[in-house]
């Protein structure tokens, strides 16, 4: 009898043995889970552009983790391999096809405190510009150029991490730096001249001065406005379905769109994907978002993100010494 319940309490002492292993294990998974969760948000937005989708695939990594059985080299590289799977799957899906080929698509604008994706070393791997640039690359070449240029994993590594071949992984990254590199140098660009060139663009277009928002535009610049899927209309305008190009275009549409606008908007300044950008309201809730990309003195992208669907994460007003407010609040006479 004796012996009955010293075997028992052996084997209570065994099964408490187990679960405080279980549950030191656990809590170690987390605490290395969580101390990789702000890269692994960048990662997922980087390759989606959008950071509600972005997040789930981070949450969706985790039942992977906890259910994993045995130990792993790095924790990391597990967790960077299952988000970056879930993102292929994700833009394999038919709705992120349909997304992925609108031409007026313009990734989610976020400010970087609000998104939890601070930590980010190099603010132009998550510039607006980056993004767009990134957008017109396959599923795959975007996988390998960030998982290479920004993670800084080997070919081979990558190749195992995406079941492919080191030769494939090599091509695929040639490719991806080649469609990017007429981007480079709008990553470049300080923020000081980011902030010149918003106030004297919102200085112009307010001004109804045609002639001074052609001036600071490049030659082939590029405008793109994302009203959503369904599009936005506004005073008589709808946004543009197809991205516009060339200097006298866009300040045309700019000075037109901006004569709806003042006095009945209010501006604020913003600092959106690590730059400065204004952010328009029309009484409490936001109407849209701008974002240049400059280089080389001009402005060579504008971004006009109008889908309200995606302007939830622009974090607060920001003192960026601009005044945008005193040129945008009056109306003309």
């Amino acid at each position: 009898m004796a012996r009955g319940s010293h075997d028992a309490q052996r084997s209570t002492h065994a099964r408490q043995a187990l679960l405080m292993a279980a549950r030191l294990s656990l809590a170690r998974r987390l605490e290395a889970f969580e101390s990789c969760r702000h890269e692994l948000v960048a990662l997922s937005y980087r390759m989606l552009g959008d950071l509600g989708r972005a997040e789930d695939m981070v949450q969706e990594a985790w039942p992977r983790w906890q259910a994993h059985e045995g130990d792993v080299a790095s924790s990391r590289a597990f967790l960077v391999t299952v988000v970056t799977r879930l993102c292929l799957s994700e833009l394999g899906s038919a709705r992120a096809r349909r997304e992925e080929t609108r031409p007026d698509r313009l990734p989610e604008p976020v400010d970087l405190d609000e998104g939890g994706i601070t930590r980010v070393e190099r603010l132009e791997q998550v510039s607006m510009a980056f993004l767009v640039a990134l957008q017109r690359l396959t599923p795959a070449e975007r996988a390998v150029l960030l998982l290479h240029d920004v993670f800084d994993f080997e070919h081979q590594e990558i190749a195992e991490r995406l079941g492919n071949s080191a030769v494939a992984c090599r091509k695929l990254l040639e490719r991806a730096r080649r469609s990017l590199a007429t981007e480079r140098r709008m990553l470049s660009a300080s923020q000081e001249e980011h902030r010149r060139l918003l106030a004297a663009f919102l200085r112009a277009a307010s001004g109804n001065d045609l002639q001074g928002v052609v001036e600071l535009l490049a030659e082939d610049a590029v405008l793109v406005t994302d009203g959503g899927a369904e599009g936005r209309r506004f005073a008589g305008q709808r946004n543009l379905s197809r991205p516009l190009q060339g200097a006298a275009r866009i300040a045309a549409f700019v000075i037109a769109t901006a004569r709806h606008t003042v006095g009945v908007l209010r501006v604020e300044e913003h600092r959106l994907n690590g730059q400065p950008a204004a952010v328009f309201w029309d009484g409490a809730r936001p109407f849209a978002a701008l974002v240049l990309a400059v280089g080389d003195g001009k402005v060579q992208r504008v971004y006009f993100h109008a889908d309200l669907h995606r302007l939830s994460r622009l974090g607060r007003q920001v003192d960026l010494d601009l005044n945008l407010s005193r040129w945008w609040s009056s109306s003309r006479e």
